[in-house]
């Protein structure tokens, strides 16, 4: 599904974030709290806009890897670091539930937009902690759902209906049928936050963003 969305997904996170998407992942780059020559991996990296946002911050003598198992994705990304000369940033095909990557190998982990893709979130977050570094740093930014009303009723109507007609003009419905099915199933924010908790993690924080419908959490190894 996601080979088969590759071309449309950067236009699509646009329409439906209303172009928000892109700043939400500064953010969640900045909650990182990187430093020049450090190490970062970004799960599930998708076309590497976080990556990217990662690299401006570990600066040319730190090094970002993005990974992904989506190789029409990883090429897109690819393509995006050439085009900004970022040769720090490498993309590399990978699976978050048997990352390929030694204990304690990175300063700190993104992964934005993917924790609700994962067969199994809890042993995703464990291989998150085993990659990190003592000290390290998880963010993750996700989708939520928001309890409140009038925003519930609105994101309700927008992600089940809304997004699967554009998914459709876009000429991929069942893709954009998944991604409110995904939102429903993944933990809220409390819930997210106990599994980083029981995965070991330590100072467990999240925000909310956009009224409820987005989430930034992160903790340390």
């Amino acid at each position: 599904m996601f080979d088969r969305i590759s071309g449309v997904y950067d236009r699509m996170n646009r329409v439906m974030t209303a172009g928000l998407d892109q700043k939400w992942r500064q953010r969640a780059a900045d909650r990182a709290r990187l430093e020049p020559g450090q190490k970062a991996l970004d799960l599930c990296c998708g076309t590497g806009d976080l990556a990217l946002a990662l690299a401006e911050r570990v600066g040319p003598e730190g090094e970002v890897t993005g990974a992904d198992f989506s190789r029409p994705m990883l090429e897109l990304a690819t393509g995006k670091a050439a085009a900004r000369g970022d040769d720090q940033v490498r993309f590399e095909w990978a699976d978050a539930l048997d990352l390929p990557y030694a204990d304690g190998r990175f300063d700190a982990l993104t992964i934005g937009f993917g924790a609700r893709n994962l067969a199994d979130l809890d042993h995703g977050l464990s291989e998150m902690y085993r990659v990190l570094t003592d000290g390290g740093r998880v963010v993750i930014l996700e989708i939520t759902q928001p309890s409140r009303q009038p925003l519930a009723g609105f994101f309700r109507l927008w992600f089940d209906r809304a997004v699967p007609l554009i998914g459709r003009l876009a000429g991929d419905s069942s893709a954009y049928t998944y991604l409110p099915a995904s939102v429903r199933s993944f933990p809220d924010a409390g819930t997210l936050a106990g599994k980083l908790d029981r995965a070991g993690f330590r100072h467990v924080r999240w925000t909310l963003m956009a009224g409820g419908i987005i989430a930034i959490h992160s903790a340390v190894k």
